[in-house]
């Protein structure tokens, strides 16, 4: 039988343990093409390009739709 805890760990003390382990705001940066904001290191989703060159064509929604 392995270790076990002697004494029952406290709501505060587990609490202030996870206090960090929330999920925070993503950081954004922004497209160098269109300069609309874009997760790092993913393709445009708006324009298509990544690190200056396009990668995926991506059409107007206008002609999507038609």
């Amino acid at each position: 039988m392995g270790p076990l805890p002697k004494r029952k760990l406290s709501k505060g003390r587990r609490d202030r343990r996870r206090a960090h382990d929330a999920i925070g705001v993503p950081t954004l940066g922004e497209c160098g093409n269109c300069h609309q904001p874009v997760l790092p290191h993913r393709v445009c989703p708006h324009c298509g390009y990544y690190k200056g060159k396009q990668v995926l064509d991506i059409k107007d929604k206008k002609s999507a739709k038609k």
